[in-house]
């Protein structure tokens, strides 16, 4: 973001902002992808372990979260 920023305020050619405004998104969105990916592995599975109420509410969870995701 920082460097974004400095770009901005350098008054860097518009397109080449517009194009690290896109890596960083491309970048974040991998990293949500990766944190959807690994939550049910880890954090679901552990939920439903510690409790019966904690596992059924796991799912439910991801799902709002993937839809959160889904409207960017």
């Amino acid at each position: 973001m920082r460097g974004l920023q400095k770009m901005v305020a350098a008054d860097t050619y518009c397109p080449d902002v517009v194009v690290q405004v896109a890596s960083v998104t491309w970048a974040l969105q991998e990293v949500a992808v990766g944190l959807l990916t690994d939550h049910p592995n880890h954090c679901v599975v552990n939920a439903a372990r510690a409790s019966q109420a904690d596992g059924q509410a796991s799912p439910g969870e991801v799902a709002s979260t993937i839809r959160q995701v889904i409207r960017l």
